[in-house]
């Protein structure tokens, strides 16, 4: 049981890391465009500019913490 709540935490770390608001935001998007896609409507060139726009969401936020 220890080595499957280590590899869980690991993960966590390695994908939420420190801004859970970060990682929440890029599922949504990857589901809204996934969605999308099943519905017939390409938007695959909205996921990066959305994911840098979360960066720098994120970035802005983490500097103003400072």
């Amino acid at each position: 049981m220890g080595t499957i709540s280590g590899i869980a935490r690991f993960l966590y770390d390695f994908f939420v890391g420190d801004d859970w608001v970060g990682a929440v935001a890029v599922i949504v998007i990857l589901a809204g465009a996934g969605s999308a896609a099943h519905a017939g409507v390409e938007l695959w060139w909205l996921v990066p500019i959305a994911v840098i726009g979360v960066l720098a969401l994120t970035l802005r936020r983490a500097i103003t913490r400072l």
